[in-house]
């Protein structure tokens, strides 16, 4: 039986590890469970799974650290949102415990601190991103294994066909009504923007130890195709499904095993589009500036990020409109200085720093 311990819980990652639990409860374990705040769902949750260890992280930030640390654990599951993951990453990294990451901030803003640390320790990460899982499967569970092209679908977001014009005058429930996939607030704001798949371009480099030469992105507009590979013989291999989240999800706890899950599979009785189209960079200037600042690496994506996280809800609460995401991410990056990436207390400084920026330059875009 794997014991996992269980970061976000009652995130829609979160709730959705609890549901393969259930699915296969001979199978899994909960043996410690992490919720940022305490809440009617997170109260049933220790109820039904009953872990030996569980906290609220905004009431004691130290016990839901110890849980990303738990002895008995097997596995630790970061599903936790936002810059606040990254510290969960290093308790469990540092506690020899593999990880199945689907904290995308992880490896934006602690990049190579993550991956050394995870080398030194001899930890795996398994990666739970649709995507990554994606490349992970075509690469036969090997992140080593090598490749000529990495290739990373993206369905492009709720505006997918909206003019630059159009875009100053979108509302948050708007860009909440993505064409394909149901995720949280911010992940589904990031995706219109395609500041998520700037981020997994980041990952990429990060987990498959990818050149940016070798890392493409596509649009897939059905987001059925997950993720590609091309191989030095010029064969390409792709992982199908529909945009559902069990599959990566249940295969980072039970890997190279599959087991039964609730996702509708694809009918091949009816017709749907595997058709891709080329990513129009002018429409997405957020991606662009993503990925340089990805290249350019260092501190620089922990400020991106942080930057990002204030932007996109000053959106969702109506103070500043869509397109100023781009303009406070931006002015953010033009005044914020380079370094090598030396400690986590150094990254929460830049992060710090960059959403006091973010706050100043939204201030002025409000008014």
């Amino acid at each position: 039986m794997k014991k996992i311990a269980l970061i976000g819980s009652t995130g829609s990652i979160g709730v959705q590890v609890l549901d393969a639990v259930r699915r296969h409860p001979n199978t899994f374990k909960v043996v410690a469970l992490v919720a940022y705040s305490e809440s009617k769902e997170f109260t049933r949750q220790v109820k039904e799974f009953a872990p030996a260890m569980h906290a609220c992280a905004s009431k004691d930030k130290a016990g839901a650290l110890r849980c990303a640390e738990c002895g008995d654990a097997d596995l630790v599951f970061n599903a936790a949102s936002g810059f606040a993951g990254l510290e969960y990453s290093l308790k469990a990294i540092r506690a020899k415990k593999p990880l199945a990451l689907a904290n995308k901030e992880t490896l934006v803003c602690g990049g190579e601190l993550v991956t050394r640390l995870a080398a030194q320790n001899g930890v795996d990460i398994i990666p739970v991103d649709s995507e990554h899982s994606a490349i992970w499967q075509c690469l036969n569970f090997d992140r080593k294994s090598s490749f000529k092209k990495l290739v990373i679908t993206a369905s492009g977001g709720a505006f997918r066909d909206y003019s630059p014009e159009k875009l100053k005058t979108v509302t948050p429930e708007q860009a909440l009504n993505h064409p394909t996939w149901k995720m949280g607030k911010k992940i589904t704001v990031d995706s219109a923007t395609l500041m998520n798949k700037a981020y997994e371009v980041i990952e990429a480099h990060e987990l498959y130890n990818a050149p940016y030469s070798k890392i493409e992105v596509v649009i897939q507009p059905a987001s059925i195709v997950h993720s590609l590979v091309e191989f030095a013989d010029g064969a390409v291999t792709a992982q199908l499904g529909a945009p559902d989240m069990q599959v990566p999800i249940q295969l980072a706890l039970t890997y190279p095993k599959r087991m039964t899950t609730a996702a509708q599979p694809l009918s091949f009785k009816k017709a749907f589009s595997l058709e891709f189209f080329p990513l129009e960079k002018k429409r997405y200037p957020l991606f662009d500036l993503a990925v340089q600042c990805g290249k350019e690496g260092g501190t620089l994506p922990c400020a991106m990020n942080a930057a990002d996280e204030v932007a996109v809800k000053a959106f969702l609460d109506g103070k500043i409109a869509f397109t100023d995401i781009y303009t406070a991410v931006s002015q953010v990056l033009s005044v914020t200085e380079r370094d090598e990436i030396v400690s986590f207390k150094q990254l929460e400084e830049v992060d710090k720093t960059a959403r006091w920026k973010a706050q100043k330059i939204i201030y002025k875009l409000s008014k």
